[in-house]
């Protein structure tokens, strides 16, 4: 069941609810009475998109519908996936990046209107290759969204991952991972900056099917309002996949009582000599911090800010492109110097 297949047949029972486990903290049936027809195809300029002045080749997906793009990329790419007006669409990309290549995937997520959208990418990443994967998710307040990555890693593959979003009335980013271990490494990071009732789930799900593999992941975030966080995270150690070290790690702030974090954090471990780990915090906002700040003359707003800023940026720090994560850190400051609670 998905969102993409109750768009093409127009069946709501496609939709995927609360009676499925992984997500009834995101329950698309319940929410969409009615789907709506198909968008429009997308016509005249778009604008620039935040990473364009990074890359040196911009992809394009609007309205679901994709621009011609070579499947095998490397260097530094701009994806753009652009949703404009009413309606429903769904699309797809698949990248591959040839053995020992390099590539930098700078993708956006552009929304205006009321739009159900469902994105999914196929990334397969060959033995020695890099790629470092920065997911900027910017989604009007109305808008439904779930977005599917499908990551396939090669022996001695390097995959690197940062989600930073600031969610829509239902919102999704899944990333799957199928590691081999054989020395191949994967970081799996993620910021949602939430408010009013935007919601936000980021689930991702790592198996590793062999031994000798690596997987560091970090999630930080921030919720006011009457907004809500989802955080799903889980890591599969099959048997034989000895040697695997896997940490995972998901922290959140809530800075209003209305605000609300449901998280999932899940080791499943069947090999033996394995170093694996995961924790998870939820709390607020360090009181005595805030009142030292205030105390040297900081005004309350521009020191929650200050405090919930320097909570996410481990997170951001992490991302190894400098233009990106530049981008980043602007987007972040944005964010949380405009509301009243901090975020």
């Amino acid at each position: 069941m998905s969102l993409a297949r109750a768009i093409e047949t127009g069946d709501l029972a496609e939709l995927p609810s609360r009676r499925d486990e992984d997500w009834r903290w995101t329950d698309l049936r319940g929410l969409i009475r009615a789907l709506p027809a198909a968008s429009a195809v997308v016509e005249g300029d778009v604008g620039a998109g935040p990473f364009d002045g990074l890359a040196a080749s911009v992809v394009r997906v609007l309205n679901g519908r994709a621009e011609p793009a070579a499947p095998a990329l490397s260097g530094v790419v701009a994806l753009r996936w652009i949703s404009r007006g009413d309606g429903a669409h769904a699309g797809c990309k698949a990248i591959e990046v040839a053995a020992g290549r390099t590539l930098v995937l700078l993708e956006s997520y552009e929304g205006q209107g009321d739009h159900l959208a469902e994105f999914d990418l196929a990334l397969d990443v060959a033995e020695g290759a890099t790629v470092e994967r920065i997911v900027l998710v910017d989604e009007p307040a109305a808008a439904v969204l779930v977005s599917r990555a499908e990551v396939t890693l090669a022996p001695g593959a390097r995959f690197a991952q940062t989600v930073l979003t600031s969610g829509a009335r239902r919102q999704r980013i899944e990333t799957r991972l199928a590691h081999p271990g054989g020395g191949a490494s994967a970081r799996l990071d993620g910021v949602y900056l939430l408010e009013d009732q935007r919601h936000s789930d980021i689930t991702t799900v790592v198996t590793h099917a062999g031994a000798g593999g690596v997987t560091d992941q970090l999630t930080k975030g921030v919720v006011g309002g009457q907004g809500r966080g989802v955080f799903q995270g889980r890591i599969v150690v099959e048997p034989g996949a000895d040697q695997t070290d896997a940490r995972m790690g998901h922290h959140a702030l809530l800075l209003s009582d209305r605000a609300e974090v449901d998280a999932k954090p899940e080791l499943e471990i069947f090999a033996d000599d394995v170093a694996c780990a995961h924790g998870n915090t939820v709390g607020a906002l360090d009181e005595e911090a805030l009142f030292y700040a205030e105390q040297r003359g900081i005004p309350e707003a521009v020191a929650r800010a200050m405090l919930t800023e320097a909570f996410v940026a481990e997170v951001v720090d992490r991302i190894e492109h400098d233009g990106a994560r530049d981008v980043a850190r602007a987007w972040v400051a944005e964010r949380l110097s405009g509301s009243e609670d901090g975020v």
